[in-house]
């Protein structure tokens, strides 16, 4: 064992963390160093006397036990002692002692030496120091004594103590190697740089004390030494120097492990923290009752219950309840109270308000073995929990109203079966809720083994509120047999049960439909496939084809496996391409069904197919696919145009037989009136103009015999013209003036009262223009219309107005009420000695003849000529 080396006294004694005191056998202290105030809490002052000090430290020095006894036995022989002494937080700890008598010295007054250290939390001892049984050893030198003494101190105290010399280790106790984890008595003599390299921290501290020691003396810190294979620990270094003298740097370090005293401290600070917390926590309500009255509570608690802080002291505590039942329940808790140690339940509080305040109640004994010292009851405000219980409960209840009125059938399971089923749920498994509670779901299962309501490891595997979705036959008690899709959702409720729903709608009717609709689906298909016309579905948005018949390849020119996929233009020509993409978008901007009708050039003749477009789309969606019809009616187109050929053959041949007719009988009338007329010459001007007008009716039958449809309009005022001068024998200039003058056609409702107006306006000019003159009519085209004017000689009367002519059966009354009002016009006007009568033809009573358009189009129906 390493021995202690000749240095001053005071030095190893002051530092080292080992409480000793040193007194004589006259109970006089003759010195303590700090670690004794530290350890007893109390200061131990020099130069007193141990019959001055407390109890525990003199049976800790043995100064109630004969010292005589220590004073005639053995120098290592020490006195041993425990005692507890209380600390803080209701704590009591061990301290154990062992007292060495020192040599005698003379005659001076026998001295012993005390090392006190703590043994651990235990129950205080009773025990009397006792004498340490020992070996006789010779009597020592006084200075042999005094080593063998610091030897044995150093090595049972529990700090580690080293004494270097210029930054050489000199001497050091086992501790001191074991607390920097080096081999015993493989340290002295070797540099404290080696030694420490392998932790640069420690050589750190170590490097700044020495800097430090030169200038104070002295140095104190804190540091943390990992050891190989050991748990990190905490020690204090304590390093004095010895003298004034630098040189040699001569200094003891004493290393303090106070790894427990760190835990103890953080351990320490958390319960204070924790405890501040617990009366700092908003609310949450704490109070000390003792015999039922309220001694002390914190600010929540006043606040809670919204009482005067001072007046809650004093109060009992039942004075807070709000029922009656809770007061009359007291006794019962507080002998359960004084049973377990603690008690917890609800109480509902008085509250200024007038509603009471739920709480959560805790009450906890302040010491279990001594009830009487009271309890601390802590409050914590659970009444919007409360309520909102009481209303889930409420809404529970209108959750499962709601769910009676609902179609769709909800069944609840939970560890014993099924807990309940709304009405829905009822009917479609043909009994009651009692029929069915506590029964597995499987007894409404088919037999299929497989079954969900039978295998239901896929609940095993959902999270709390994740769903699964099935569909399976299910069998009513009733003994029907029908289809269900259903969604099994997994709870979990606040004890951690689980909790099935299943939500099931029956589809038994939709399978049948879904049946149905596939069975009418290939039903179509075929029908699709067989149909001699050409059917294609085509995508809205690339125009692309997705679908076509065998039958489109006639109008496609390819097989429909190869045009898959393909847009117009790959797969026709470019002029097909862009009409037949131009009608598809026009049907997919107006989003309804539009007509058309092309025209293929062959070798011999044209094909014409028959095309209509659809768009299809969902309701109140934009369309996302065409479908495209198309039939080759070239057959039918030849066959209705030779039907219409014939019957306008057939019919031009009979309007011309009877146009004939009539005008051969018209004139046969104007004949029978011309015989009258000269029989009777004093009705002869009558019949003259009736003569006239029918002439003029036949001159434009005579005109349609040969011609179908429009009459010419020139043709019309040709012949009137010449009719006109043959009954009355008068010359008639007539003149054509413009470039369209020979291509306005007169329709033929309007022929006739054009053709009698004209008549009456020339039979008019020929009485009134008195004269030898000629009488002139030119027939001039315009770009709106036709100008048709008569000049006869002689004068219009004054003020002279055709709008104040009235309506009348010849003359200009019979020419304003046969003109058309909205495409005719009449005007009379003097000019010079000549009378010129006007009459002006606009569309549509008159139109310019226009060669035939090469496309014709229609609302519903277009043709369009497609090139080779």
């Amino acid at each position: 064992m390493p021995t202690s080396p000749m240095v001053p006294d005071d030095a190893w004694f002051d530092l080292v963390p080992l409480a000793l005191l040193e007194f004589n056998e006259h109970g006089r202290v003759l010195r303590c160093n700090p670690a004794l105030s530290v350890l007893m809490g109390y200061a131990c002052p020099g130069g007193g006397n141990l019959a001055d000090l407390p109890s525990a430290l003199q049976r800790l020095c043995g100064w109630d036990a004969p010292l005589a006894l220590l004073a005639q036995g053995p120098e290592d022989a020490p006195l041993q002692a425990q005692v507890s002494q209380p600390r803080a937080m209701a704590q009591t700890v061990s301290l154990r002692s062992q007292v060495w008598a020192c040599a005698p010295s003379g005659d001076a007054p026998r001295r012993f030496l005390c090392a006190i250290k703590e043994a651990g939390a235990c129950a205080a001892s009773t025990h009397k120091p006792t004498l340490a049984a020992a070996p006789e050893a010779p009597p020592l030198p006084d200075q042999a004594q005094l080593l063998h003494e610091l030897s044995t101190i150093l090595e049972s105290t529990p700090a580690g103590i080293a004494y270097l010399r210029d930054n050489t280790l000199v001497r050091c106790n086992r501790r001191f190697e074991r607390m920097i984890g080096l081999s015993p008595g493989t340290m002295v003599g070797q540099s404290l740089d080696a030694l420490l390299a392998s932790d640069p921290r420690v050589n750190q501290v170590i490097t700044r004390a020495a800097s430090e020691l030169q200038r104070e003396g002295q140095f104190e810190n804190e540091l943390e030494i990992v050891i190989p294979g050991q748990t990190t620990r905490w020690y204090t270094l304590s390093v004095r120097r010895l003298g004034a003298s630098v040189s040699p740097l001569e200094v003891i370090a004493v290393l303090s492990d106070i790894t427990r005293i760190r835990a103890q401290q953080a351990q320490l600070e958390a319960l204070g923290r924790d405890r501040d917390l617990m009366f700092s926590v908003s609310g949450v309500g704490i109070a000390f009752v003792k015999d039922g009255l309220i001694q002390s509570a914190n600010p929540a608690l006043s606040q809670l219950v919204e009482a005067d802080p001072l007046g809650l002291a004093g109060r009992p505590l039942v004075s807070l309840y709000a029922h009656e039942n809770d007061t009359q329940a007291e006794p019962e808790v507080m002998a359960r109270l004084r049973q377990h140690g603690q008690w917890r339940g609800e109480r509902a509080l008085r509250h200024p308000r007038g509603r009471p305040l739920w709480t959560d109640m805790a009450l906890r004994l302040v010491n279990p073995l001594r009830p009487e010292e009271g309890h601390i009851v802590s409050f914590v405000n659970i009444d919007d929990r409360h309520r909102a219980e009481q209303n889930l409960t409420l809404q529970a209840d209108r959750t499962r109203a709601i769910l009676d009125s609902v179609f769709v059938g909800i069944v609840t399971l939970d560890q014993h079966g099924i807990a309940w089923m709304n009405r829905s749920a009822r009917r479609m498994f043909g009994g009651d809720l009692a029929d069915f509670v506590g029964q597995p779901l499987s007894t409404v299962a088919t037999s299929d083994l497989d079954h969900p309501f039978r295998l239901t490891d896929y609940l095993d595997v959902l999270e709390d509120g994740q769903s699964h979705t099935f569909e399976c036959q299910v069998v009513g008690r009733d003994g029907r047999v029908f289809w269900v899709v259903g969604n099994a959702v997994v709870t979990y409720s606040g004890q951690n049960l689980r909790q099935t729903t299943y939500a099931l709608l029956d589809i038994d009717r939709r399978r049948q439909a879904e049946a149905q609709s596939a069975e009418a689906q290939a039903t179509l298909q075929r029908i699709i496939e067989m149909a001699p016309m050409s059917i294609q579905l085509v995508d809205a948005r690339q125009l692309v084809l997705l679908q076509a018949n065998q039958a489109a390849s006639a109008f496609m020119l390819v097989e429909p496996d190869a045009a898959l996929g393909r847009t117009p233009e790959q797969l026709y020509d470019a002029d097909r391409a862009r009409i037949l993409r131009a009608d598809m978008q026009a049907a997919l901007d107006q989003g309804q069904a539009i007509h058309r009708e092309y025209a293929l050039p062959q070798k011999v003749g044209q094909q014409i197919w028959d095309v209509n477009y659809l768009p299809l789309a969902r309701e109140g969606e934009a369309s996302d696919q065409l479908l495209l019809v198309a039939s080759d009616v070239s057959e039918q187109r030849a066959a209705e145009k030779a039907r219409l050929d014939a019957a306008i053959a057939q019919r031009e041949m009979l309007v011309k037989e009877v146009h004939h007719r009539i005008k051969n009988n018209l004139q046969g009338v104007a004949g029978l009136l011309q015989q009258i007329a000269a029989r009777k010459p004093e009705v002869a001007s009558a019949i003259s103009e009736v003569v006239g007008q029918v002439q003029a009716i036949a001159q434009v039958y005579g005109l349609q015999v040969g011609a179908g449809g429009p009459l010419h309009l020139h043709s019309v005022v040709e012949a009137i013209a010449s009719s006109v001068q043959r009954t009355f024998g008068r010359p008639i200039v007539l003149e054509l003036e413009g470039t369209h003058a020979r291509d306005w056609l007169l329709p033929e409702a309007e022929s006739i009262p054009i053709a009698l107006s004209l008549n009456e306006l020339l039979t008019n000019a020929h009485k009134h223009g008195h004269g030898p003159q000629d009488l002139r009519c030119t027939l001039l085209s315009q770009d709106g219309g036709v100008r048709i004017d008569i000049l006869s000689p002689g004068l219009l009367p004054e003020d002279f107005s055709v709008d104040r002519v009235r309506g009348g059966v010849s003359g200009l009354g019979l020419v304003r009420a046969l003109l058309p009002r909205r495409s005719a016009r009449l005007t009379l006007t003097q000019d010079g000695e000549w009378v010129r009568t006007c009459v002006e033809l606009h569309p549509p009573g008159i139109h310019l003849l226009a060669p035939p358009p090469a496309v014709s189009e229609g609302t519903g129906q277009q043709i369009t000529l497609w090139p080779q």
